[in-house]
């Protein structure tokens, strides 16, 4: 019923940036915190960024300084501006929200299928 989608990634040069967007969409209540994570292959998931409903947020020490996490409630969309890129962010990012279904009382995890971001000269 209720569906994330991920976009905005690329191939970008080190140094260069890109913006990744996901989209919630569905019969969606609210949505509660919202994150980002990566995969890269051959690798677990990590946390790349969190925020809460109420705008705080946390990011991995890696990415700390680089990439900034934002939301836009209105549009049940969540951002990571990615800045400064590295080889080593190379992954497919996934956004995670916690989702409060219009029929249901308790809220969801719910992820995106990914987007996949190359960083390479």
């Amino acid at each position: 019923q209720v569906q994330l989608v991920e976009s905005g990634g690329g191939l970008v040069q080190p140094g260069g940036s890109l913006r990744l967007s996901c989209a919630a969409s569905g019969s969606i209540f609210s949505i509660n915190a919202m994150g980002w994570y990566r995969q890269a292959p051959g690798k677990e998931r990590e946390l790349v960024a969190t925020i809460t409903n109420g705008g705080s947020t946390n990011y991995a020490d890696s990415v700390k300084g680089r990439f900034t996490i934002s939301r836009d409630n209105a549009k049940n969309t969540v951002y990571l501006q990615m800045n400064s890129l590295k080889p080593e962010d190379t992954a497919v990012y996934y956004c995670n929200a916690g989702v409060l279904v219009a029929t249901m009382l308790e809220y969801l995890e719910v992820w995106g299928q990914g987007t996949l971001v190359t960083v390479s000269s």
